[in-house]
């Protein structure tokens, strides 16, 4: 794995009263996705207990789970919409802390921002067409679910609107100066050795997904790709480049460090894909040859990863 710049990597000594920590504010910041919503399951006690019985099994071995609202297509739309969105989150944003704050690089903020404030909305509708349809659908499971349903189990509609909740939340890096404590030159350098530690960690750890998704969409490429003649002629859906020609941008957006090596993997994946289509490579064998050989040479020449 390629080392942190020197640029972004803590100056330290023993009698320095300041710290210098590494700072990325110009070309990042933290970014926190919430969003909350009513899944709409159940464990049903009493038929969980009658499988166990009816199968001669130990208690707790197996549990029956029931859908409130199972054929709800409001609230699967829900369910859809919220999984998409957090789809493009990672997407757009790259890891950064265990919590779920992620790292969002400057040059991605306003496509960023532009689309989730496009899906918030939408999602806010979606909501609220759910709750609109609510005691409708209650009467539905009523019927779908048989000896199942149990009225008690439905939150109210006042309660279930609580239950949903979409927030986004950004939050600028630390600045250098964020790291002056009253504490003694000691435990300044102390804290500063932490810091710097952490920082590099985090920064390899968010440079390792961006490196693991490009090595994913290359291998899927290349593999696809390994065939010689047409009766061995291996199928492939257009998203096959097309997912390799959408990480080549991201190269430039997430390399918030000035990193060399993710500059140099932007230009040999933009030399490899110029002019590339799915109709191109299958119908030329020559360059469906040249391309997985170019592929294959980009994959050697990524950082070692434990895939």
């Amino acid at each position: 794995m390629e080392k942190i710049p020197e640029s972004v990597s803590a100056t330290l000594t023993n009698t320095a009263p300041e710290i210098e920590v590494p700072s990325i504010s110009s070309s990042a910041m933290m970014v926190e996705l919430s969003i909350s919503q009513w899944l709409g399951k159940k464990k049903d006690r009493k038929a969980s207990k009658q499988v166990t019985d009816d199968n001669n099994a130990e208690t707790g071995v197996a549990n029956v789970h029931k859908k409130l609202l199972g054929g709800c297509v409001e609230l699967e739309a829900v369910h859809d919409l919220t999984g998409n969105i957090r789809n493009e989150h990672y997407r757009l944003t790259m890891p950064w802390l265990d919590t779920g704050v992620r790292l969002l690089p400057t040059k991605a903020y306003f496509d960023y921002h532009k689309m989730m404030t496009e899906h918030e909305q939408n999602w806010h509708n979606k909501v609220s067409t759910f709750l609109t349809a609510y005691d409708w659908e209650i009467s539905q499971a009523e019927a779908r679910l048989g000896d199942l349903f149990n009225r008690a189990e439905y939150p109210t509609a006042d309660q279930l609107s609580g239950k949903f909740s979409f927030s986004i939340n950004y939050i600028p890096m630390p600045e250098s100066g964020d790291f002056r404590l009253d504490i003694g030159n000691q435990g300044n350098t102390q804290l500063a050795d932490h810091y710097q530690t952490f920082y590099a960690d985090r920064i390899e750890n968010s440079y390792k997904e961006v490196w693991t998704r490009v090595y994913t969409a290359l291998s899927k490429m290349s593999e696809r790709l390994d065939y010689t003649g047409k009766e061995d002629k291996k199928t492939f859906r257009d998203s096959l480049v097309e997912n390799v020609l959408e990480i080549t941008p991201l190269l430039d957006t997430f390399n918030v460090t000035g990193s060399s090596q993710m500059s140099e993997m932007k230009r040999k994946l933009e030399e490899t894909m110029h002019g590339i289509t799915p109709e191109a490579l299958r119908d030329d064998d020559h360059l469906r040859r040249e391309t997985k050989r170019n592929v294959d040479d980009i994959i050697k020449s990524l950082p070692s990863l434990d895939v």
